[in-house]
């Protein structure tokens, strides 16, 4: 597979640890999927940042993929993973099952072996169900795409 070709250079943050030019280049890949992509808008910026961990692969000097991992209590009851992203130059090669291994690996590392919740797009839905994701509860409009909870036992 062509993904297992890419090198990518792992990295998982707490907010304040967070380089001027990590937080930008989160920003700027954010803004760049989330607003103009999917022509969104929406205040990305919603002070949960701060309290969160930052996944980031890294192929050379590009933010390839983003995660946001969120303790339990902040988004949702249990601890989910959030503004899932890979940039436009990666799509298609394997990375977002690559940034979901990770996500996951982290958040047991982070949080221990808890349920995990995410609001997942619902295209997205199939994707999300290879990592053991169930659909839970009812499709929902979040900034004009359906969306759907999705929860991933122990």
């Amino acid at each position: 597979m062509a993904h297992n070709l890419i090198n990518y250079i792992q990295r998982c943050k707490a907010f304040y640890d967070l380089t001027n030019i990590e937080l930008y280049a989160i920003l700027r890949l954010r803004n760049e999927v989330f607003v103009v992509e999917q022509n969104c808008a929406f205040q990305d910026a919603d002070n949960k940042d701060q309290k969160c961990y930052h996944l980031m692969l890294w192929q050379d000097s590009m933010l390839a993929a983003y995660a946001r991992l969120v303790p339990a209590g902040l988004s949702y009851k249990e601890v989910s993973i959030g503004r899932i992203i890979t940039s436009s130059a990666v799509r298609g090669t394997g990375t977002g099952s690559i940034l979901m291994q990770h996500a996951l690996e982290e958040c047991q590392r982070l949080f221990g072996n808890t349920p995990i919740r995410i609001g997942a797009q619902v295209y997205a839905q199939p994707f999300y169900a290879k990592f053991g994701f169930k659909a839970e509860g009812d499709i929902y409009d979040e900034d004009g795409i359906p969306h759907v909870e999705m929860v991933r036992t122990t």
